[in-house]
């Protein structure tokens, strides 16, 4: 797995959520460099926020979109507008998560993208 967040704060609190139930194998502050980790990495999932500095999450899930990867995207972010989600789920996302629910919606939002599933935050109003 690979995340990707600005914030080296949020990826901790992500390795704290995650204990042993999932490897990470490369962290990003941008979506250039999660694009790099992915496509070199092989990853089975990213783990990204919307909005970073240069290429954001958004912008990185379309190119990868178009290259066929098949990491599953799970969106990792503070946006809870449904326009967000809908774009999120437009460039290929799998699952989309508020940080405020990390601790009870990441780890299920990863299994299920897993699995081919979608997964999207309860508290979002779609």
């Amino acid at each position: 797995m690979v995340l990707a967040d600005d914030h080296q704060s949020m990826i901790a609190k992500v390795r704290e959520t995650f204990g042993e139930e999932f490897e990470i194998i490369g962290t990003a502050e941008n979506g250039d460099r999660a694009i790099d980790f992915v496509l070199t990495l092989d990853a089975d999932v990213l783990v990204i926020d919307i909005s970073m500095p240069g290429l954001n999450g958004l912008q990185a899930a379309k190119r990868l979109q178009k290259v066929n990867c098949r990491t599953k995207i799970v969106f990792l972010t503070i946006h809870e507008d449904p326009d967000f989600v809908a774009a999120a789920f437009a460039a290929g996302a799998s699952a989309y998560v508020i940080k405020s629910r990390i601790n009870t919606d990441l780890v299920p939002a990863i299994r299920e993208a897993m699995l081919g599933k979608t997964f999207v935050s309860q508290t979002l109003k779609l």
